[in-house]
């Protein structure tokens, strides 16, 4: 058996995992992301997901280490600078990784997309498996997605082919970090989700954190502010998908990520608002279907394709790209 390991960066988490040839995930860990922090207290955390790792007895067996990270990207600098995590501009992430002291010699890390992680995991052995056009997107803090074309995970030049939640929905939407105005993350991602049903007057019941999946679940008990929140964010998700769909011919779309598990309450929606904007013959009728792989593809992703770019054996119905 050949061990990889893997780590997924998000505005929320930051997980980590070794993973064996077929997908499993062998130990898993994982720490809160102190997304407003300083870069150091950032990378500490990042620290001490791989310190708690590296204690297992299979870390001795590392074939290569995969990182999925919120974007944008740049996975030929190994830089990375996610939009929802502004203490890291151009932050190095590969180098500080490959200089924690447990690397096995001469390893060299691998950086990845969130998103694209997510695409390789679904592609592989999830609910885009056997698909040769394919968008899977993360709904989460962010949104981010991905693209499987011709049968072949397409990253780009810079590793950020498919990141439509930057995708501008509303020429005279708010401005996003990101710096253009209406894009599709300031309507659907689960922050936008939580503060456009605040925006319009509901509150989280006593105790409860006003998440997204709290609104979600006002949402299923009918609250007409909590689903209009949901509907806003479906409308947004759908102008995009239609768009992608119009440009590249695809066969379905994948959605995951936090946000994804409201099930119904975030997929109804969406479908019948994708046929106001999927109106071409081709992109008609386009499946769009929650991830089977749920918080872990991210992991499973970054070790598949950290396995393909490695000179070690890869994983099995190895990522081709």
């Amino acid at each position: 058996m050949t061990v990889y390991g893997a780590l997924d960066i998000g505005g929320t988490k930051i997980a980590g995992a070794l993973v064996d040839d077929a997908g499993t995930l062998l130990v898993r860990t994982q720490r809160p992301t102190p997304a407003q922090k300083s870069a150091d207290e950032l990378m500490a955390a990042v620290t001490s997901v791989l310190d708690e790792l590296a204690v297992h007895p299979m870390w001795e067996e590392l074939a290569c280490l995969g990182i999925a990270s919120a974007g944008p990207v740049d996975t030929a600098a190994g830089t990375v600078s996610p939009v929802n995590i502004p203490a890291w501009r151009h932050f190095p992430l590969t180098g500080r990784v490959a200089a924690h002291p447990r690397l096995p010699a001469g390893l060299r890390p691998v950086l990845v997309g969130d998103a694209v992680a997510m695409t390789a995991a679904e592609h592989w052995l999830g609910a885009a498996r056997g698909f040769e056009n394919a968008l899977c997107m993360v709904v989460s803090t962010g949104v981010g997605g991905g693209l499987v074309l011709d049968g072949r995970l397409h990253t780009g030049r810079t590793g950020n082919a498919g990141h439509i939640g930057h995708i501008t929905v509303d020429l005279a939407g708010a401005m996003c970090p990101c710096g253009a105005p209406g894009c599709v993350e300031g309507f659907a991602s689960g922050t936008a989700i939580a503060a456009h049903a605040q925006a319009a007057g509901w509150r989280a019941p006593a105790g409860v954190a006003p998440t997204a999946a709290a609104v979600a679940e006002a949402a299923r008990a009918g609250d007409p502010r909590a689903l209009g929140a949901y509907e806003r964010a479906a409308q947004a998700l759908a102008a995009a998908i239609a768009a992608t769909a119009a440009l590249v011919e695809l066969d379905l779309v994948v959605i995951g990520g936090g946000v994804a598990q409201a099930g119904d309450t975030l997929f109804v929606p969406l479908r019948r608002r994708l046929a106001d904007y999927a109106v071409l013959d081709f992109t008609r009728g386009l499946p769009v279907v929650p991830a089977l792989l749920a918080l872990d593809a991210g992991l499973i992703g970054a070790a598949a394709v950290a396995s393909a770019r490695a000179t070690t054996p890869p994983l099995r119905a190895a990522v081709r790209s």
